[in-house]
């Protein structure tokens, strides 16, 4: 069997991905993916078993209104190379991850009634989202909340990444050249980055390196030179999972994917949502509200975040016990994710050959 995925433009829509491909080849002989030359492309070149088939992102233009006029023709034009694409390699089904480079590809699916199983990360549906969930045979869902009123929806829990569980603390020293006994103080803006909270970790560095042994995952580009002891910055890791392992907490965004991960390896964390703006529907927000009201993450919302305040509640998380519960009913549907949404995967194509 053949299967083509797709989504793309930050690492939220590509990591979950990944993390199915251990149960996806177990059942496909040709796995696919058709993504824009974003991060995606960057993330799939790294698996030589994936085969990535490039298009454009088409996506509204929020800054230059007058070019969204364009915006069906561009889309159009598109679809009709995803479609060269599927036309080519003949795949039973495709599984989309949301986003706008989703788009194109899942309308090319379904004028050739390829069934489509999507999956939305956050606790809102995003706008690629809703427009997907209507050309899909099924809609998988992180959040047992986001399925409620969805005839499609089924409640997959987060597509965790089985690497993650191979964490190795002398690793994550190695790495970061952080040997001195003391806590460990992880920072991650996302895959692209978080040039705010890196301003404020700048400016904290000093008085948190006192305490703390600080890795700061800066992002592409927007890093900064600093002279401080019991600090490593870098721009990107490939081997995140040692770094959770050796952290004590973890400062982060809230995209879904992230919080979930941290969750399943019972990892103090503060989440800094990235708050609601043109680039964002607030979606992180409502996931790190989620997030501290259900297990009691901290939270500090973007305006409020200042240098003492950052050392204040890293110093009140480390001195706290960690209490993030999952019940024993919900957690094989929370941390399963993956093989769940590859189980939908499956049924879908069985049901599509009948």
């Amino acid at each position: 069997m053949k299967i083509v995925l797709t989504g793309g433009g930050t690492g939220g829509h590509v990591i979950p991905n990944i993390s199915l491909l251990p149960y996806l080849e177990k059942h496909f002989g040709e796995i696919c993916y058709i993504g824009s030359n974003g991060i995606e492309k960057q993330i799939v070149m790294e698996h030589k078993n994936i085969d990535f088939y490039e298009i454009e992102s088409v996506k509204l233009d929020k800054e230059h209104k007058l070019k969204n006029f364009l915006l069906p023709f561009k889309l159009l034009k598109v679809v009709k190379s995803a479609g060269s694409m599927l036309d080519e390699i003949k795949p039973d089904i495709v599984f989309s991850k949301g986003g706008y480079v989703s788009l194109p590809v899942c309308f090319a699916a379904y004028f050739r009634k390829i069934p489509i199983v999507s999956h939305e990360s956050d606790l809102s549906i995003g706008r690629a989202n809703k427009i997907i969930y209507r050309l899909s045979r099924a809609f998988c869902t992180t959040f047992e909340k986001t399925k409620e009123g969805l005839k499609k929806g089924v409640y997959t829990g987060a597509p965790i990444r089985e690497e993650l569980k191979k964490g190795d603390k002398a690793r994550g020293m190695e790495i970061t050249k952080l040997t001195r006994p003391r806590p460990y103080v992880l920072f991650i803006g996302g895959s692209t980055g978080a040039s705010f909270i890196n301003e404020v970790v700048f400016s904290a560095v000093q008085e948190l390196t006192k305490k703390y042994n600080v890795i700061h995952i800066v992002g592409k580009n927007k890093g900064k030179k600093i002279e401080c002891d019991n600090y490593y910055q870098a721009e990107y890791s490939n081997e995140i999972e040692h770094l959770f392992a050796l952290s004590d907490i973890v400062v982060s965004r809230a995209g879904s994917g992230v919080i979930y991960e941290l969750l399943s390896l019972n990892k103090k964390m503060l989440l800094i949502p990235l708050p609601k703006s043109k680039s964002s529907r607030g979606d992180q927000v409502e996931n790190a509200k989620y997030f501290k009201e259900r297990y009691g993450a901290s939270m500090i919302f973007q305006g409020k975040l200042t240098p003492r305040l950052l050392e204040e509640e890293i110093d009140r998380l480390y001195n706290s016990s960690s209490n993030y519960k999952v019940s024993k009913e919900n957690e094989s549907l929370a941390f399963s994710g993956a093989e769940n949404i590859v189980n939908v995967i499956l049924d879908t194509v069985k049901k599509n050959k009948k």
